[in-house]
């Protein structure tokens, strides 16, 4: 499964669990906050999405 910017975040991390070190490198609220799309996220947290989702999808495929 590909990671997109409509992927809930913690559903994210509940797939790919070594994706949880780049939302805290991206000062991504992945904790209260993860119950929102990584796009939503991003906004909220002023992360870029592109950069973003590439770090996503680099960790999910260790």
């Amino acid at each position: 499964m590909k990671i997109s910017k409509d992927m809930v975040v913690n559903d994210c991390i509940k797939l790919y669990p070594k994706t949880i070190g780049v939302f805290t490198e991206f000062k991504i609220d992945s904790c209260c906050g993860g119950a929102v799309s990584v796009e939503a996220a991003a906004r909220r947290d002023g992360a870029d999405l592109d950069e973003i989702l590439k770090a996503l999808e680099k960790a999910a495929s260790k």
